[in-house]
């Protein structure tokens, strides 16, 4: 038999082993898209974290630059106005995508968010980073929909993988990634079909971010109680304070958001006003540790006392950037209120303030997304086991207080968290 034949031979045998074992044939496809995605993914998280590092650094060894915060606002402000409506969603764009399948989403979003959250970012406004890692994540993947001829449940289950991959590559956190991506779309329903892809995406592109040697910021609790009821009393207490704070931040949002709207009818103008009171504000607190991501401040919290108004300085201003039409996303400034709020109740809650820090961190996050079990884990990632008990505790609660909205306004609801309030 030729060489030839026995090629076609196997590749036949090989087809009709996954016509015959539809899971074999599932998992072998997932691994090559996953494959393809997490070196893509990967490496543009590297590149995108390495960049907001470089506009990070610039600023506060320039801190005059912040002056131009108004101007970046207005080129931001008339970049999407002009060229990217289609895009201007966002997340939005990405969740309407994985719950409508329909036209691809635009590779513009990519090239569009990264250069305004980097200029963002620059000029000291106070956003984040996560919605910057998804959109590009998901714009990437998206253009290998047609090439690979996916099918409508396939291209749904290559969005989530992609989020998942986004998230996880851009944090370190690749497990809480892969559960953030399929918690995300609809509140109450996880799709288990798309689990796999999303776990493989997301410890894939993880591994491909550290290969280009990106390290991710690091967390302890120092001091962890042992297991008491007056303990569990206080960290219920705590718990439901976050979930609140995460509701005032959701609340917070969306009425600034509309605000700007309501007056402001020329898009562009929003940015450029929220800018100058942006500006006015950093002028009178004298100090950028509300501005960017705010790391330094986070790490902090975990290690001594903080100002008590610190967690509500930078919600003030994370609300303000956002909704003036900046961009970067929520995330990372909910870690820092968290943390910060976190620190703050150490002075009348007795549990020791690396706790009540890390408790803060993750709980007014899963408070504002709606995903509780990833931010549970993504507590393990980076805290470890022994704190699991406390922070699970505190990331359930503040999500059933929080509310039945989100920061992701088009996460549809499959199950209510409680009731139907």
């Amino acid at each position: 038999m030729s060489k030839q034949n026995q090629t076609s031979t196997t590749r036949h045998r090989f087809q009709a082993l996954l016509q015959t074992y539809p899971t074999l044939n599932f998992i072998v496809k997932w691994i090559f898209i996953c494959l393809l995605l997490g070196i893509l993914i990967g490496t543009s998280s590297a590149g995108f974290l390495y960049s907001l590092d470089l506009v990070t650094a610039y600023r506060e060894s320039h801190v005059w630059i912040i002056a131009f915060l108004p101007l970046g606002g207005l080129s931001i402000g008339l970049l999407y106005h002009y060229y990217g409506k289609d895009v201007v969603g966002g997340n939005k764009v990405l969740i309407h995508a994985i719950q409508n399948p329909a036209s691809t989403i635009p590779f513009k979003m990519a090239p569009f968010i990264y250069l305004s959250t980097l200029l963002t970012h620059l000029l000291g406004g106070s956003a984040g980073r996560e919605g910057t890692a998804l959109q590009l994540a998901g714009a990437i993947a998206d253009q290998w929909s047609k090439p690979l001829r996916l099918s409508e449940s396939d291209r749904r289950i290559l969005l989530i993988a992609a989020i998942a991959a986004g998230f996880g590559s851009v944090f370190g956190t690749p497990l809480a990634g892969a559960i953030f991506a399929v918690e995300l779309a609809i509140l109450g329903r996880i799709s288990y079909q798309a689990l796999w892809p999303s776990l493989a995406a997301a410890f894939i592109a993880d591994q491909v971010t550290l290969m280009w040697h990106i390290t991710h910021n690091q967390y302890s609790i120092h001091s962890i109680p042992s297991f008491s009821y007056t303990n569990i009393f206080y960290v219920i207490l705590a718990s439901l304070l976050f979930g609140f704070c995460a509701r005032a931040f959701i609340y917070g949002i969306n009425w600034t958001s509309n605000l700007f709207k309501s007056m402001i009818h020329y898009p562009p103008l929003r940015p450029l006003i929220g800018g100058l009171m942006i500006v006015g504000v950093l002028a009178l607190l004298g100090t950028t540790q509300y501005s960017g991501l705010g790391l330094p401040t986070i790490s902090r919290s975990f290690q001594e006392a903080l100002s008590p108004y610190d967690f509500a300085i930078k919600m003030g201003l994370t609300i303000l950037t956002l909704a003036a039409g900046f961009k970067g996303g929520e995330v990372t400034p909910l870690f820092f209120i968290g943390a910060a709020m976190g620190n703050t109740l150490a002075m009348l809650i007795p549990l020791p303030i690396s706790l009540l820090a890390g408790m803060g961190f993750v709980a007014v996050f899963a408070g504002a997304t709606n995903t509780p079990i990833a931010c549970s884990i993504m507590a393990f990632e980076i805290f470890g086991i022994e704190c699991l008990l406390y922070t699970t505790i505190a990331c359930i609660l503040a999500f059933i207080v929080s509310g039945k909205s989100s920061i992701y306004s088009m996460q549809n609801t499959g199950q209510f968290k409680i009731f139907k309030y």
